[in-house]
């Protein structure tokens, strides 16, 4: 950013904090690189780690928001922004749907070689339900799958991470869909037991068919996303307990990859793992039903989710009929077909900040680089949008148009040149191939940790 854009940026902070009207300034020089930061520091964490992982239910880190946890939640949602900034959702790709970068190039391809992670795993999914747009079909016909979609990865801290952390942490992110709110209009909103020996613990039909759905028939989904996850979390756990080592599974996602990291979140409970579980999610609609949330707060995974209120999805399924019926439980009975969330919830507010437009815009609500900017410059739900904020306004609009226009960054700026095509050797423009390495292959989906 200039210096002009700077001077602007802390007099709207100024100008903000003290109630004042925002002038538009007069000139912006053109953005530019300049030594400011973009990342928050990592904090050394390993002596309160348990509690940055939910362990007390995040009592007196929410608010105000302990920096620590702050920039743990950030990091988390960056891992989960991956899913997106990496998935082909060109309709007119042979590879629509599937990953453009190989396990061993993801972060070095998205600029995240100092996340502090190692992916070790993809995962795919696909669904017996008629969702069609909860996951992305190609227009052309698939070259590697007709069937399965990229949903995410698993990840393992790498050695300086781990001791920063003060264990060995497995992560899953899991992506939501590529047009955000979409899936809104295909949600089931039938409730579905998850376990046949406990029929009251019911969650979402449409949600619980993408995490559980195969088919021999498919090159990706003879095993379900929940088989996948869930051998490459007792393996990689296997392999670090060995080395006498403490494991943790940290589970994120946004939107409907929020939904699904619950629905992990319960399997790898269940499994009897015997290590810490804790979910961050954004802007995660509602799962399952009371005895759900029951049943996982039973087998003690923490969950924090992180929600917008002018968001919409994180109020669905069950707008009406949800946790809020609760005091009506002595006329009504339990009501066991009714959706509620559950976990601990951080709620930010896009007027917060003096660098968002605030007229309606559901997708820029919704999407998660807004999430991560409310996330940024939060102290406490007394407190004015923070200085500290070190993340670049820029991201924002990624994908939609939420920056305010003074600060002169384009809308859905986030795009391949020339839309993926290529000039070949006559001259032609065309999809170019991918490398060899970044080719789908499951058999290649696992990496050494030697």
């Amino acid at each position: 950013m200039s210096i002009g854009g700077q001077f602007y940026y802390l007099q709207v902070h100024e100008k903000y904090n003290q109630g004042l009207h925002i002038p538009k300034p007069l000139h912006l020089s053109p953005p530019r690189d300049h030594e400011i930061p973009a990342d928050s520091p990592k904090q050394d964490i390993h002596e309160r780690w348990q509690e940055i992982h939910g362990s007390n239910h995040w009592q007196g880190l929410l608010n105000p928001l302990h920096p620590w946890l702050q920039r743990e939640i950030i990091k988390y949602g960056e891992l989960a922004q991956a899913t997106y900034d990496a998935f082909d959702f060109d309709c007119f790709s042979h590879y629509c749907g599937s990953c453009r970068y190989s396990p061993s190039r993801l972060f070095q391809k998205l600029g995240l070689t100092r996340c502090g992670y190692k992916v070790t795993k993809y995962l795919y999914a696909m669904s017996h339900v008629d969702l069609p747009h909860l996951l992305n079909r190609s227009l052309t016909g698939n070259k590697w799958s007709r069937d399965s979609n990229w949903m995410g990865y698993v990840a393992v801290s790498d050695d300086n991470e781990s001791q920063r952390i003060g264990r060995r942490d497995v992560i899953v992110a899991w992506r939501g869909t590529v047009t955000p709110l979409e899936w809104v209009e295909n949600i089931q909103e039938r409730l579905e037991s998850i376990e046949q020996h406990d029929v009251d613990v019911k969650v979402e039909h449409g949600f619980l068919s993408i995490f559980r759905s195969k088919s021999e028939a498919t090159r990706y989904n003879k095993s379900s996303a929940c088989e996948q996850a869930m051998r490459e979390i007792e393996r990689v756990v296997s392999f670090h307990r060995e080395r006498g080592e403490g494991v943790s599974l940290t589970i994120t996602g946004h939107s409907l990859g929020g939904a699904l990291a619950l629905l992990n979140a319960y399997e790898a409970a269940i499994s009897q793992l015997d290590i810490p579980i804790a979910v961050f999610s954004f802007a995660a609609p509602r799962v399952g039903n009371t005895a759900f949330r029951d049943r996982l707060k039973h087998l003690g995974a923490k969950t924090l989710r992180v929600v917008i209120k002018q968001d919409v999805v994180p109020k669905m399924p069950g707008i009406v009929f949800n946790e809020g019926m609760k005091k009506f439980e002595e006329i009504t009975g339990s009501l066991q077909w009714m959706y509620t969330h559950l976990g601990e919830e951080l709620s930010l507010d896009v007027s917060s900040s003096p660098f968002l437009k605030h007229a309606w815009n559901p997708i820029g609500f919704h999407s998660l680089e807004t999430y991560l900017h409310l996330v940024d410059g939060y102290s406490s739900q007394n407190e004015p949008f923070s200085h500290a904020a070190k993340r670049d306004i820029a991201l924002v609009n990624k994908a939609c148009n939420m920056v305010v226009d003074e600060l002169r960054i384009p809308p859905c700026w986030h795009q391949l040149a020339n839309k993926g095509l290529v000039q070949n050797s006559y001259g032609r423009w065309v999809h170019p191939e991918r490398d060899v390495e970044d080719i789908p292959c499951p058999l290649g989906s696992n990496l050494s940790y030697t």
